[in-house]
């Protein structure tokens, strides 16, 4: 099978052209998700290590949860992303590409979150966080003229987070977790058969494949023969997240956490539909096959303050690293003859920073703003239509309600100013893509928290 596919080896032409898998727009750090917590959000995330106030510290800092008594927190977020295209782009024959601008290919999705945390006695606590660290989707009309780069690409994750966490001396108290985590991925593209069909043949000719002739392409012309493909693909895999909290008065508190990278498999199918289904399929390509792709979700640092001014004013900030240098390229394995597509992305390690502040109204009332600057990890020259993001600035309010004194309510509301994102995307299988985005985000949250 190895020898085979060194044969078809020119037939890179078509397969390089196929996928960029587990990618989509969040508009967020590449596509990590940090909408967790609607308390926090409000806050724009700063302080969240060191928060502790409700049970969705389980994602944030497992050892929070030794200020906590038994309970239970529900949230959503619902995160509108825009992303319209302006530009032009050229098919892999050179010649300028028909179709529109693709539209709006953001949308709205939905990040839901559930925490349980109790106490177990002996300064012992233990926690469930069930969340979507990863995320979102891009979706363009399918004729633009970008569809040979990118229709659709959609991600989904689930995460599971059982926790402990132990109070040390009134002081210091540690935590952590284990996770379980689902990914399932879906991307779609159109493929420039009629451009591509030429040159692929040319060179199986000159190699001396059987059958290999001019007529395998007749009928076939540039952007009037496309293909279309679909790849899917899910895995279950694990990592860990550990935590500390220093609290060295009752008004300040500090908290550094970590989350290890998940080295996640994805398997699935890839599927074509074809305008010469049958000669194509006689060469081991664009037919049904099994596909696996590997790629490591990053690890994450965090450093966060919360200190109360006084009985009203609460300040927070907080500094989070995100390891993305892993992610050098994405390489997709087909189990049929078809060559491996090899995508390179080199993404970068990035930085967010956050400051915010509270005011406490009364004892039902509490007030919050914060702001961030959240770096993107992909590089200019590696965006693609797939993932065009790039540095944002966060502006972010919220409020607390506590209606009872078992039950209370967190509301949120963030808007990401995203700078333009260029793209100058080129490869010899899809064209050239040129040109900016408009892109912003606005995510609504709320969530419910339950003392039982």
């Amino acid at each position: 099978m190895q020898k085979q596919k060194a044969i078809f080896s020119p037939l890179r032409l078509f397969g390089a052209g196929i996928l960029t898998l587990c990618s989509s727009n969040s508009m967020a750090s590449g596509f990590a998700l940090i909408e967790q917590s609607a308390s926090q959000m409000g806050n724009a995330f700063a302080g969240a290590s060191a928060f502790a106030n409700d049970a969705s510290t389980i994602y944030f800092n497992p050892a929070g949860m030794t200020r906590l008594q038994r309970q239970v927190v529900g949230g959503v977020h619902l995160v509108n992303t825009s992303a319209k295209f302006d530009g032009s782009g050229t098919d892999p024959a050179g010649f300028p590409t028909s179709g529109g601008n693709g539209g709006d290919a953001g949308g709205l999705g939905i990040v839901p979150n559930f925490y349980f945390s109790t106490p177990l006695g002996n300064n012992l606590y233990a926690g469930i966080g069930v969340t979507v660290p990863f995320g979102l989707s891009t979706e363009y009309d399918d004729d633009w003229k970008g569809r040979y780069q990118a229709i659709e690409s959609e991600v989904k994750t689930l995460n599971f987070n059982p926790s402990i966490a132990y109070r040390v001396n009134s002081q210091f108290s540690i935590g952590a977790g284990v996770n379980l985590q689902y990914i399932d991925a879906k991307l779609t593209q159109n493929i420039d058969q009629g451009s591509l069909c030429l040159p692929t043949q040319s060179q199986l000719q000159a190699l001396g494949v059987p059958g290999a002739d001019p007529a395998l392409c007749a009928g076939l012309v540039p952007q009037g023969s496309d293909g279309f493909a679909k790849v899917e693909g899910d895995n279950w895999a694990g990592g860990f997240n550990v935590g500390l909290l220093y609290e060295p008065t009752s008004a300040t508190r500090v908290g550094l956490s970590y989350r290890s990278k998940i080295q996640q498999q994805l398997s699935g199918k890839a599927r074509f539909n074809n305008i010469l289904q049958q000669q194509f399929s006689d060469f081991g390509i664009f037919t049904k096959t099994g596909v696996r792709a590997d790629i490591d979700l990053p690890q994450t640092a965090s450093a966060s303050i919360w200190h109360d001014i006084n009985s009203t004013w609460s300040v927070m900030a907080d500094a989070t690293w995100t390891g993305w240098d892993n992610f050098d390229e994405l390489r997709i394995q087909y189990d049929s003859l078809q060559p491996d597509t090899v995508i390179d992305e080199s993404w970068d390690d990035v930085w967010r920073f956050a400051v915010g502040v509270d005011y406490r109204h009364n004892s039902a009332w509490t007030f919050r703003a914060g702001t961030a600057f959240d770096e993107s990890p992909i590089p200019d020259s590696n965006r693609t239509a797939r993932i065009p993001g790039e540095d944002r600035i966060w502006v972010s309010l919220g409020f607390s309600y506590q209606a009872t004194p078992t039950l209370g309510v967190d509301v949120g509301y963030s808007h990401l100013f995203i700078d333009d994102p260029k793209l100058r995307e080129n490869t010899p299988t899809a064209g050239t893509l040129t040109g900016d985005y408009d892109a912003s985000v606005d995510i609504l949250s709320a969530q419910v928290v339950w003392n039982i």
